[in-house]
């Protein structure tokens, strides 16, 4: 798809640039609201617009007004400028503002204490690293609008991330020979594939988040994807079974939208949103920050990637940068999955690197960071604005990097090759760590507040339980397969002895996830099913109870869109599983 770039005509006086006036200058940061204001240098009079606080004309009528005839019409001849006061000249770039004649200069702004400033700058910073400057520059919006580029999503995601909700945004890097000096990185010929991918997910609190990185080798299956053509027209790409997973871009005409399904295939884990970089994001982003630092526990001397740097930590830009991302020869086992654990390290250095004051009050390289943000991201249409991506930023600056977990999909080599270039889910372990992030659950210890929270929902599961014969309950389906209410009923009367319970067809609203609603007089029996069922304490929602069809008091028992079917255990894990590796942003950790 071609990069569909906005087109803005811009004011002069608004947020543009007109002739040899800076934009900046026109904008000033308020430190009681940390946003950024548009006050204009005042202009000369326009033709048919009254100027306020004009003196009395000498004739007493007053001045800008003409004298009106007998049929009350106005005398257009008689319009009388303001005596004495001429319109002050704009300011240029690098000129001082003067005062108007009679009036007193601006007060300058207290200085904020340094925290404060900190917050200010921070409240418009994107805290990812594709995303890092748009928010921050809120001031030059029209320009930066008309840098970003955006494509359908095809109806893929969620329709947009919310802010009362957890977020999953799709990460996309290409492989694709795109901007200037570019031309020995990638593929020769590649349309631009799925080169690196992480899904993103941020709590619903913010108080964690968890970046999943998925192997571009990893065997899966491509679902039919339907696509917005050049053209305007719709198109169906067919799947492809049992292929590479970076192939869900590029190939066969795909579009971004179809490694979002490819996505949702794999993990359960449907996006809200996704992003796109060239080579450019890397190399503009690092540039922009002053480098990142990196570390390497030996030296690397790799000529595919054009990396030569010695052991010890470095500071690295530009091509020097991307090269370090690209290597993958000179580290680990010299495959993609090593290359990926230099990915997560490049990343947290550069998430640190965006969060340091060194970055956040540095005016010069926010703006260089808007400017490249905007120009490397191909975005979907649901972020196509800076508006929009401005409220992503704040949502994601509230993270702490030491709860932001950088770790990748489980897999083991291709038990079908002889020569081992791909690998395959490893299904004792990656089921796990999807249903992590489909449940919200940390990779990381969060606040003590997290931790009595998640006892407190525990407790519910804790204390005696009902024989199941004296369970009663009504069964829902609230977003489940059809069919599931009545198999749930048959499997819980049939193999386990809940014999009062009944079918009461589909829920008014479809849910997420899983509930059992009960009274208080009911969790004996509440405590019982769920135990029966493999509810976790969330999926119990203390409430009232209902009638059933005998006008006895019953739980409501609801299935939700996460329901795996009659005797499959809906508990969602509390940690990782045992050999998935994981590190944090916040530690600097050495490639070797």
């Amino acid at each position: 798809m071609p990069r569909r770039r906005k087109q803005t005509t811009v004011d002069a006086q608004g947020r543009g640039r007109a002739d040899d006036i800076d934009p900046a200058d026109q904008w000033v940061l308020n430190p009681n609201t940390g946003e950024y204001e548009l006050r204009l240098p005042p202009s000369a009079p326009q033709s048919g617009v009254p100027s306020p606080r004009r003196p009395p004309a000498s004739d007493g009528v007053p001045s800008g007004r003409g004298r009106r005839d007998a049929g009350g019409r106005r005398d257009a001849g008689s319009r009388t400028d303001a005596p004495g006061r001429a319109a002050p000249p704009r300011r240029r770039r690098g000129a001082p503002e003067e005062p108007l004649p009679g009036r007193r200069g601006r007060r300058p702004a207290k200085k904020a204490a340094k925290g404060k400033k900190v917050l200010l700058w921070t409240g418009g910073t994107m805290a990812f690293v594709l995303v890092a400057g748009a928010g921050a520059a809120y001031f030059y919006i029209e320009h930066l609008n008309g840098n970003i580029a955006s494509v359908s999503d095809d109806g893929a995601s969620t329709g947009g991330f919310q802010k009362d909700k957890a977020i999953n945004i799709l990460l996309i890097g290409t492989d694709k020979r795109t901007g200037k000096g570019n031309e020995s990185y990638g593929d020769a010929g590649s349309v631009g594939h799925a080169d690196t991918t992480i899904l993103l997910h941020v709590s619903k609190d913010r108080s964690n988040a968890t970046a999943l990185s998925i192997p571009r080798d990893l065997i899966v299956d491509v679902p039919d994807c339907p696509t917005t053509q050049e053209d305007g027209s719709q198109k169906v790409i067919p799947g492809t079974q049992k292929a590479r997973f970076n192939t869900s871009l590029g190939q066969d005409g795909r579009t971004p939208s179809c490694t979002m399904r490819t996505v949702t295939e794999l993990t359960g884990v449907k996006p809200d949103n996704f992003m796109v970089a060239d080579f450019n994001a890397v190399k503009t982003l690092t540039s922009a920050v002053g480098g990142v630092e990196v570390c390497l526990g030996k030296d690397i001397d790799d000529p595919d990637s054009h990396l030569k740097l010695s052991k010890g930590t470095h500071t690295i830009e530009g091509e020097q940068a991307l090269a370090f991302v690209r290597t993958r020869h000179a580290v680990g086992f010299g495959g993609d999955l090593s290359r990926i654990g230099l990915q997560q390290q490049f990343l947290s250095a550069l998430m640190r690197k965006l969060k340091s004051n060194d970055t956040l009050t540095s005016p010069s390289k926010m703006l260089d960071l808007a400017e490249a943000g905007t120009k490397a991201l191909t975005v979907d249409s649901q972020l196509d604005s800076i508006g929009k991506l401005k409220d992503l930023g704040l949502e994601l600056g509230k993270l702490n990097t030491k709860n932001l977990t950088f770790t990748t999909t489980p897999v083991i080599d291709n038990p079908t090759e002889k020569v081992k270039s791909t690998v395959v889910l490893n299904e004792s372990t990656a089921p796990q760590v999807f249903d992590m992030i489909k449940n919200d659950v940390s990779f990381t210890a969060v606040k003590e507040q997290k931790k009595k929270e998640a006892a407190a929902v525990a407790a519910r599961l804790k204390g005696s339980k009902s024989p199941a014969s004296e369970v009663r309950v009504r069964i829902l389906n609230g977003g489940a397969e059809p069919g599931s209410a009545q198999e749930t009923l048959s499997w819980l009367q049939v193999e386990e002895g809940v014999t009062k319970s009944e079918n009461a067809g589909n829920a008014p609203a479809e849910l997420a996830k899983t509930t059992l609603e009960y009274a208080p007089d009911q969790a004996d029996q509440a405590r019982r099913l769920a135990d029966i069922m493999g509810l976790s304490g969330s999926a119990m929602k203390p409430g009232k109870s209902v009638q059933n069809a005998q006008g006895l008091p019953a739980m409501t028992l609801t299935l939700g869109k996460d329901f795996k079917g009659a005797g499959a255990s809906l508990t969602a894990p509390s940690k990782a599983p045992e050999g998935v590796q994981k590190s944090t942003a916040d530690k600097v950790e050495c490639a070797e």
